[in-house]
């Protein structure tokens, strides 16, 4: 390399896939400030913090409630190697690609894993839970509360009643659903779960939310073998974000500023708010959608969709990659591709957390018609911006709310939109 590297200056884009969700700006400005070293009287006020308002997202009163530095694949991985001794019994529903990375892990701890299977678009029964249960001892129950691939949201209250029920406890990945639609860890019974960052939290990738009760820590106490893991071993883990500080690793300073500062936005725009906000912009997304006369994947009730997450069917004839490409390079705009037998089928259009805003789904329907249009899809020239703008409308009706923004300067700016029309 003979020339030194210019500026790094990637290009500006409106994130609408599954994930990555668009960063919080108070995020970024966070990251952004002096770093501490991890026994610094100050960095373990802010860790405290931290430990404090992810028990406000997962809605538990949990002592061991922490990220764990990595993605939340890193997350999961920590809970079923901690969990699972070589031999358990362990049931898995899977109704799409990340059941199947649950199956995957599980059996690389040496699990007996039994899966229980749905169709891809289809939540997992509690009937077949129950009678995967009867099959004989079981320590675990994994289930995917927001399956991404599919667009589908896992009820789990009944399936925590049964997993108690035969002497099992229940793990939620709450991976895309923490912060965006409710995970209520305690009144659910949810013994364990995960999360990431950079979904409907807004944060960069990196840490991964996690909380497990007490019936949980009794199993990691009364293991037989040593945690095969080092880095992902909950019982360290745990004693070092606690006030013993053990020396585990050197987490990111900065990614805990940013995590703090993601779960403070939360907490300020409220838990009700936030998934009134996902729901809203969620329901004119796919109000477009239909109205440019594309179809949305999987055939479940409203109740057991993801708000922020719309599996669109790709037409006939339609290029998925080209399409994909055309809004990236023309509008900005990346939605998310499928996986397995659903890649070149489906469309994932994500409105997580700081990217649930009223303009970025106007944009996105229009792009969207324009792109479309080019590859010889016809539908009635601006159908899906107003279809979503109708429903914007009714919403507001309805509720009697100007919030439809897509971050906490919505209310001033729609209220000032009223006074003034601009």
């Amino acid at each position: 390399m003979t020339e030194p590297l210019g500026d790094l200056l990637p290009s500006p884009s409106i994130l609408l896939g599954p994930g990555p969700s668009m960063a919080d700006p108070r995020v970024l400005r966070a990251m952004a400030t002096p770093l501490l070293g991890q026994f610094d009287p100050e960095f373990t006020v802010i860790m405290n913090e931290v430990m404090a308002l992810c028990r406000y997202a997962f809605q538990t009163d949990n002592a061991r409630t922490f990220p764990v530095s990595a993605t939340g694949r890193g997350g999961l991985e920590a809970a079923m190697a901690s969990l699972i001794e070589p031999g358990d019994r362990v049931v898995v529903g899977e109704c799409g690609n990340f059941g199947q990375l649950l199956i995957e892990i599980a059996a690389r701890c040496g699990a007996e894993v039994v899966p229980v299977r749905a169709e891809w678009g289809h939540i997992i029964e509690p009937a077949a839970i129950e009678q995967a249960l009867r099959g004989g001892d079981t320590k675990l129950v994994a289930l995917i509360h927001g399956e991404t691939s599919t667009g589908v949201l896992q009820p789990l209250a009944e399936m925590a009643q049964l997993a108690h029920r035969y002497g099992a406890i229940l793990l939620a990945d709450a991976v895309v659903t923490l912060g965006g639609c409710e995970v209520a860890v305690d009144r659910w019974g949810v013994d364990i779960a995960v999360a990431a960052t950079q979904k409907c939290l807004s944060c960069p990738s990196g840490l991964a939310p996690l909380t497990y009760n007490a019936r949980t820590e009794a199993l990691l106490t009364a293991r037989h073998s040593k945690i095969h893991s080092n880095y992902f071993d909950l019982t360290q883990l745990a004693c070092y974000w606690s006030v013993d500080r053990f020396n585990h690793h050197t987490a990111s300073t900065s990614l805990v500023y940013g995590l703090r500062e993601a779960l403070r936005a939360l907490q300020v725009e409220g838990l009700e708010a936030r998934y009134a906000r996902h729901r809203l912009h969620g329901g004119a997304l796919r109000a477009g959608i239909e109205a440019l006369g594309l179809q949305c994947f999987g055939q479940e009730p409203e109740p057991h969709r993801l708000p922020m997450l719309t599996p669109v069917l790709i037409p006939e004839g339609i290029d998925d990659r080209r399409v994909r490409s055309r809004l990236l390079q023309d509008f900005g705009i990346e939605i998310g591709a499928a996986f397995g037998p659903l890649l070149g089928r489906v469309w994932r259009i994500g409105t997580l957390g700081y990217s649930a805003s009223r303009p970025n789904v106007l944009l996105c329907l229009a792009a969207l018609e324009a792109v479309l249009r080019r590859e010889g899809w016809k539908s009635d020239a601006g159908a899906g911006v107003d279809a979503a703008l109708t429903y914007y409308a009714a919403c507001r009706c309805q509720r009697g709310t100007v919030a439809v923004g897509g971050h906490l300067n919505a209310s001033a700016r729609m209220a000032r939109h009223e006074t003034t029309g601009v």
